[in-house]
């Protein structure tokens, strides 16, 4: 059986442990607690000094990849933009921005919102990017996002969160709304490709927060 890293964030004791009994012993009867298996010793090293928010809901089963894995990805194309947001919980202070994928130079940056979620946050930086490269007269220029949930509903014209509509949110669903018209309403040629986080590091409109 493969080797897991349990990272506890929130528990009776924090850290990483490589027993799942002894990880369920940290987190048993200790409401709120957060804990996330790694496949990879560094992958969790790194996820201990992040905050669960950045890892919850999403795979970490694989190990890091080989020499061989990264090279069948390629390299990114550097004549591109790239998009990410941060959010400081789930909901939770939310921003995002969008840079020169060659060079990191800052393109737009919006927030902070209260109220929001990371995918949220995605969702509106990629749809802002569109728009500002149709404002930027560049119809061909790829798109990077690190977020496959962004992309698939930006694809579906449609933002699919669970955000309650509050007056705390209020803000956020007048952006989601402009954000789905746009999308309704302008076509776009531009391809949105998916950064690969395992293979290339982090995304370069990445806030360093992880």
């Amino acid at each position: 059986m493969a080797k897991k890293y349990y990272v506890v964030w929130e528990g009776k004791q924090t850290g990483i442990f490589t027993s799942w009994n002894v990880c369920k012993k940290q987190i048993e009867g200790h409401a709120g607690a957060k804990y996330k298996s790694f496949a990879d010793k560094k992958l969790a090293e790194k996820a201990l000094k992040g905050v669960y928010e950045d890892y919850k809901g999403k795979t970490t089963k694989k190990k890091e990849l080989t020499p061989a894995e990264i090279a069948a990805f390629g390299k990114p194309l550097l004549n591109s933009i790239a998009v990410d947001a941060a959010c400081s919980g789930n909901p939770g202070v939310m921003e995002y921005r969008g840079v020169a994928t060659a060079t990191s130079s800052p393109l737009f940056h919006q927030g902070p919102y209260k109220s929001g979620t990371n995918n949220v946050g995605e969702f509106l930086a990629l749809v802002h990017g569109l728009a500002w490269l149709q404002q930027k007269k560049q119809p061909k220029m790829p798109l990077y996002s690190d977020s496959k949930i962004a992309i698939s509903w930006v694809k579906q014209r449609k933002c699919k969160t669970k955000l309650p509509q509050n007056e705390n949110t209020k803000i956020l669903f007048d952006l989601i709304k402009r954000a789905e018209e746009w999308l309704k309403t302008n076509t776009y040629k531009n391809p949105i490709l998916k950064w690969e986080t395992k293979a290339w590091g982090e995304i370069p409109a990445d806030f360093g927060r992880k």
